[in-house]
């Protein structure tokens, strides 16, 4: 099925701010991203619009971020989560966001980008 359109919209938006990042973090959060949004296709109503809040704020810091690296020469990634954050987050999403930071800070960058296991470094 599909994605309805205002998840569709959110989800291209998302992608399209990533165009933004370097080429190492741009695959690493497409990826994420997309197996997110590929994970809750078939949430329940209240669980799809509580994952598409939280994907809309993360979106708007993003943007607000973006904003602010342009007023400045040092290049900043990401949101500080606070405590109430990460105790709304599931065990599972606990580990997915692990997973990501150790990918995201590997001393040698090297990250598999595409399925047929072409690297870049």
């Amino acid at each position: 099925a599909a994605m309805p359109g205002a998840a569709r919209r959110l989800y291209r938006r998302i992608l399209l701010l990533h165009r933004a990042l370097p080429a190492a973090l741009r695959a690493l959060g497409d990826r994420y991203v997309k197996e997110e949004f590929r994970k809750h296709k078939a949430a329940g109503p209240a669980e799809a619009q509580r994952f598409l809040r939280e994907w809309e704020a993360t979106l708007i810091q993003q943007q607000i971020n973006e904003d602010k690296q342009n007023l400045r020469e040092k290049t900043v990634y990401g949101i500080q989560l606070t405590e109430e954050n990460l105790n709304d987050f599931r065990d599972e999403q606990i580990g997915q966001l692990k997973e990501l930071m150790d990918e995201a800070t590997k001393p040698n960058k090297e990250i598999t980008i595409s399925k047929d296991s072409e690297r870049k470094t």
